[in-house]
């Protein structure tokens, strides 16, 4: 049943911690938390943002959006970015020491810093006594959550007593668990090979805080009263202790097992299992043992899990036991005392009805802690903190400085940009240099506009923002929701004319999208670019064009700059990258260096991507397939003057066939420029730093017809060179990428500075 009838605000929320599939019981909990609430409220979305130990990660489901590294301190600031781009309305944290990186885990508070949102953070470990810098850390975390969860009143006592929270602050939700029925252990037991027998069960990742072996020490004098037990110790060794210690526990506890006689009667099964596998172990058992040897616990989920089954419980007194088995729900034993145990254990094997009586008040007091009940109490944890939330104007981003302007490159002049973009966006044609409303807007030249508007911030532009907006609002409009595609076309009336623009206008938005995600540093622009971007990634995989795959790959580029540990826009990378790979190594050869048995339009884009991936995903064949193929094409632009000669659009150029010398575009330059200025980045070869500065004098005049392309009158640049003239027309393409050229060498010009310095 969904019970979302709380407002229609809270949209999005994130879980930080571990998941699922790593074995540990932050990542149960975590996980367990994210479905309980996806299926108690399906309007709403959920994802995750995981913390990982190990360098290569898990195989997480999908709804894990983002990755963080444990260690790495950057991935924490990372993370933060990419939570206040994705719309994400709340941030629900999962909080325990030993799980982030830093001393006393304070790696996670340059996360929660940086974020814009209400944060919600469940406690799962409050000491009573902690250290200096555990105490600093879990102070600062409590200030800078809306809400702090706790699993028992002691730990709501605990936050008050020793960390000042008010008490108004704290949520007291039990630990969630299964529903389960209150069933006969007789019914499981077969599926296990105990059938007939009496089972005592203790389950968890084995550590030698556990004291399992004081439940193997009792068994002999509890056999000597009913020698049909056996006891079941379920759970894999701790990842960590397996690390470090191997499985030396484990042969701990066999060894005494068979110094005390009772190895036939303790069973081990090595493994972490799945829910429900584990049901069925707890509802096979008479008596579930927690033999626990720290009192400093403030949690248990094996412990919920089995009081809100109907189990016996048998327990150690730490701190959440000594709750949740109060009032009759379960049994305590000093700590370390096997003799107490054999007692107790005995006593309720002796005493049918008073075992059952105890089975049916744990199993009514857990009620209250299923997954759907707990899920609602989280909600209304959600709802509270978003909505007495402060409103407060978070700080930006901080902004690139830019020291050194060059001063061989024309100045940026903006007045044709501006005069050709009215309210809606930019248009997509001009007569000479009027607009011609006719021609209408295209998505394509919006995101061509966006893209340079991003520039022009990064290089401290004011007029950048005003633009940027306007541009961004189009391709905000122009996305489909009910297909995840861009429509390209739409008349002065602002009616679209088609529901599905080209795959190309599709990959240069995304693009765009990237662009800003990866180099603005205008939150105000973030989260609407980051909703978009996010949705319309994954129909890039349906498009066929190899250019499409190539824009986009360049968008992703720009958008992992900044959140390096998404793990679909990795995926999407690596999947478009490996075709455009493919591609190549089908069609190369010594006198055709390409990825198709055509140059075409914007050429320079396919060896740009496979150069940037390469380089990004360390691929030494990719790296040498982008270096090799744009080589190849800037060597056959050479004229015999050595000035730029790039594939003419009346024909193009077929392999064995006649190559077009004629119609020039400037979109070809930009594309050029582009991917040279990548190359030097990449390679530091002064080579390319040059053929981009060569390639820019196109523009410039330096070309087959010796006439300059740009307009330094309006700021605008001609569509391009016929065979005899001038276009003389500067519609939005041709402008744009003029600016994009130019912009990106002012850029490079910084980072060859930057490059002199060091």
């Amino acid at each position: 049943m969904n019970h979302d009838s709380t407002d229609s605000k809270l949209k999005r929320v994130a879980f930080v911690g571990n998941y699922s599939p790593r074995q540990c019981g932050i990542a149960t909990f975590t996980t367990d938390l994210c479905e309980a609430i996806a299926t108690q409220y399906p309007q709403k979305t959920c994802i995750a943002l995981p913390v990982n130990d190990i360098e290569i990660g898990y195989d997480y489901p999908s709804r894990v959006r983002f990755e963080l590294t444990e260690k790495d301190v950057d991935s924490y600031r990372r993370a933060a970015d990419f939570l206040n781009i994705s719309n994400v309305d709340l941030v629900s944290l999962q909080h325990e020491y030993g799980i982030f990186g830093g001393i006393a885990g304070s790696h996670i508070l340059v996360l929660l810093r940086e974020l814009r949102m209400p944060i919600v953070t469940t406690l799962h470990t409050i000491l009573c006594d902690p250290d200096p810098d555990q105490k600093r850390v879990l102070k600062e975390i409590a200030a800078l959550s809306d809400r702090l969860v706790v699993m028992s009143k002691r730990g709501a006592e605990f936050l008050n007593g020793v960390y000042s929270v008010p008490p108004e602050k704290i949520d007291l939700i039990p630990h969630g668990i299964p529903d389960v029925p209150f069933a006969d252990p007789s019914f499981y037991k077969d599926l296990f090979g105990v059938e007939g027998k009496t089972v005592l069960l203790s389950f968890g990742l084995l550590s030698a805080s556990k004291g399992f072996e004081n439940v193997i020490a009792a068994m002999p004098a509890i056999l000597a009263q009913h020698p049909n037990v056996v006891y079941l110790v379920l759970g894999a060794t701790h990842p960590q202790v397996l690390l470090n210690e191997g499985e030396a526990y484990r042969l701990s506890l066999q060894w005494l097992a068979q110094e005390k006689g009772v190895d036939g009667q303790v069973i081990f099964y090595n493994s972490f299992i799945s829910l429900e596998k584990l049901v069925e172990f707890i509802s096979a058992a008479d008596i579930y043992i927690t033999p626990y040897l720290n009192e400093a616990q403030i949690t248990s989920g094996t412990l919920a899990y089995a009081l809100g089954a109907g189990k016996a419980v048998i327990s150690t007194p730490y701190w959440y036991a000594e709750e949740m088995l109060a009032e009759g729900r379960g049994v305590l034993v000093p700590f370390r005392d096997s003799a107490a145990l054999a007692d107790h254990v005995i006593n309720l094997l002796d005493n049918e009805s008073e075992r059952h009586a105890m089975r049916k008040r744990a199993y009514v007091f857990g009620r209250e802690m299923i997954w759907p009940h707990v899920a609602k109490r989280y909600m209304e944890s959600f709802e509270s903190a978003r909505a007495k939330r402060r409103h407060f104007t978070h700080p930006g981003f901080a902004v690139k400085p830019l020291d050194k302007r060059p001063g061989e490159l024309p100045p940026l002049k903006l007045d044709h940009l501006h005069h050709m973009t009215d309210g809606t966006g930019i248009l997509q044609h001009a007569i000479f240099t009027v607009p011609n409303y006719r021609e209408g807007y295209t998505v394509d030249d919006n995101a061509r506009a966006l893209m340079v508007s991003a520039l022009m911030e990064a290089l401290g532009n004011k007029e950048a923002l005003e633009l940027g907006s306007r541009y961004l609002a189009f391709i905000w409009y122009a996305f489909n929701t009910a297909n995840g595609r861009f429509r390209n076309f739409m008349d002065y009336q602002r009616h679209w004319l088609e529901e599905v623009g080209s795959d190309d206008s599709h990959g240069r938005t995304l693009w765009a999208l990237g662009t800003v995600l990866g180099r603005s540093n205008v939150a105000a622009l973030h989260s609407m670019a980051g909703w978009v971007f996010e949705q319309a990634l994954p129909p890039i995989l349906e498009t066929t064009s190899p250019r499409a795959w190539a824009f986009a790959i360049m968008g992703i580029q720009e958008y992992l700059h900044r959140f390096s540990g998404d793990s679909r826009a990795n995926h999407v990378r690596e999947e478009l990258s490996e075709r455009l790979l493919m591609l190549y190594q089908s069609h190369n050869s010594d006198e055709w260096r390409w990825y198709e048995d055509r140059l075409t339009y914007c050429n320079a884009a396919l060896p740009h991507a496979v150069l940037l991936c390469g380089h990004a995903m360390s691929n030494p064949s990719m790296t040498e397939a982008g270096l090799e193929s744009l080589s190849w094409l800037a060597n056959l632009q050479h004229s015999d003057r050595r000035y730029y000669v790039p594939i003419g659009s009346n024909g193009f150029y077929p392999q064995g066939g006649k190559r077009a010398i004629f119609d020039q575009q400037p979109v070809e330059a930009q594309t050029m420029i582009s991917a040279c200025l990548a190359a030097y980045q990449i390679t530091l070869d002064d080579r390319w730093r040059k053929e981009a500065r060569r390639v820019f004098e196109w523009f410039l005049g330096h070309n087959s017809l010796d006439l300059p392309v740009y307009d330094p009158t309006t700021g605008g640049c001609r569509d391009g060179l016929h065979p005899d003239r001038v276009n003389e027309n500067q519609g939005a393409e041709s402008t744009l990428a003029f600016l994009q050229a130019l912009l990106e060498l002012r850029l490079a010009e910084t980072f060859i500075a930057l490059e002199d310095q060091s």
